[in-house]
């Protein structure tokens, strides 16, 4: 259920973005194809940076510019990765970002925050007492709300004929619901990537 309202969510936010674009004279180009490589950790903000190398993941998305420029972007990401200790995960989220210029060369900083729905799967399955000693768990998933939050920068040329736009940012990213015991973990990652917009 949680799932399928963000999606909603999405879908009706995505809608009203294109409605607005139209009529206006873009200086970016929407709907790049981004791909990202990212490294997740178990961990507060700027802890363990290190160790985030061990867990690669890839991600797909795609990004629409709030206003025809640049500064301002919604971006929709699908990201999967692989963690030896703490279990393999999915994560799908939208984040608006803030992209100041730094100069006038194309680069720029760049903050933003978002809501996203993530799937852990635990790399071992779970066990709970029974009147016999214990069970297995049947569910080794499960889906969480998260609040993914980061930092970055990058480079883009809107005027290039065959556009790209390499970037790299750090994310918070707090996961709702985790369990009783505890509410919400922390979990970050880095991430490298880059926009790309073809010309046929």
């Amino acid at each position: 259920m949680k799932l399928l309202a963000l999606l909603t969510l999405f879908g009706g936010l995505f809608a009203q973005m294109v409605k607005a674009q139209q009529g206006e004279k873009n200086q970016y180009r929407n709907f790049p194809i981004v791909v990202t490589i990212q490294f997740h950790s178990l961990a507060m903000p700027f802890h363990d940076i290190g160790g985030s190398f061990r867990n690669i993941g890839i991600g797909l998305g795609t990004e629409v510019s709030l206003n025809g420029r640049h500064d301002w972007v919604q971006r929709f990401s699908t990201i999967w990765y692989g963690n030896k200790a703490v279990g393999k995960g999915w994560l799908f989220y939208t984040q608006t970002a803030y992209r100041p210029a730094i100069g006038n060369q194309g680069w720029y900083a760049e903050a933003g925050a978002g809501i996203g729905y993530y799937i852990s799967q635990k790399p071992n399955a779970g066990w709970k007492p029974s009147a016999g000693g214990w069970q297995p768990l049947a569910k080794t998933k499960k889906g969480m709300l998260t609040l993914p939050m980061g930092i970055g920068f990058g480079y883009h040329n809107p005027s290039a004929q065959n556009y790209y736009a390499p970037f790299a940012s750090y994310q918070f990213m707090p996961v709702l619901g985790y369990n009783k015991s505890v509410p919400i973990i922390p979990e970050t990652f880095l991430q490298a990537g880059v926009g790309l917009h073809p010309t046929y």
